[in-house]
């Protein structure tokens, strides 16, 4: 059995990644780039999915050995997965529209405080 703070690891392992991904990507369009001039892309793309699948895994085995999949999901829960769901979107914007790169870049570190409170305070 793979114990809770491995899990707690693997799903910080995930979100360390997938912001660093998600910053070289604001850089990069903010510089000009583009998606077809980016050589790294298919290394970014698997990176970002890989993290993407970290963070899940990690948190559902949290969720696991906490007891907590057994019956009804808290309602954090879902807040935390909505947030997982909107990180490949914030990875889609700066390519799409490259005004967003720096919003995107400076509006990672909120997400990510905002995924730390939910899961510290558990509000609802």
């Amino acid at each position: 059995m793979i114990s809770y703070t491995v899990y707690k690891l693997v799903h910080l392992f995930g979100m360390f990644m997938v912001f660093s991904v998600l910053g070289g990507i604001a850089l990069h369009a903010m510089n000009g780039g583009t998606k077809q001039d980016n050589v790294g892309r298919k290394l970014v793309a698997a990176l970002h999915g890989t993290a993407l699948f970290l963070i899940l895994l990690g948190g559902f085995g949290m969720l696991a050995r906490l007891g907590i999949v057994q019956g009804g999901l808290p309602g954090w829960i879902y807040a935390k997965l909505a947030l997982w769901v909107a990180l490949p979107v914030i990875g889609m914007l700066p390519y799409r529209r490259p005004a967003s790169a720096r919003w995107v870049l400076l509006g990672l570190p909120v997400v990510g405080l905002l995924a730390g409170i939910i899961a510290l305070t558990k509000p609802f």
